[in-house]
């Protein structure tokens, strides 16, 4: 994947966790209840780019953020 667009799709994902009014440690605390693997460390790494989102956990933050994969994937 290209590197622009995992930056981008991260700060989407960090614009939309904000407006959550969720922190990175309840965020992924919510996608271990959930049955995903993942720590505070991850989530901030997918927000700034440095690591790529698994189709299962871009599911869950979805559904745990309230939005559309439309939110999380816009990148103009």
């Amino acid at each position: 994947m290209n590197a622009d667009i995992e930056k981008k799709i991260g700060e989407n994902i960090r614009e939309l966790r904000l407006k959550a009014n969720l922190t990175q440690d309840v965020l992924s605390a919510r996608l271990q209840l959930e049955g995903c693997d993942i720590t505070r460390s991850a989530v901030a790494k997918i927000e700034v780019g440095q690591r790529h989102l698994y189709p299962d956990e871009v599911i869950l933050i979805k559904k745990i953020l309230n939005t559309t994969y439309d939110e999380i994937f816009k990148i103009d």
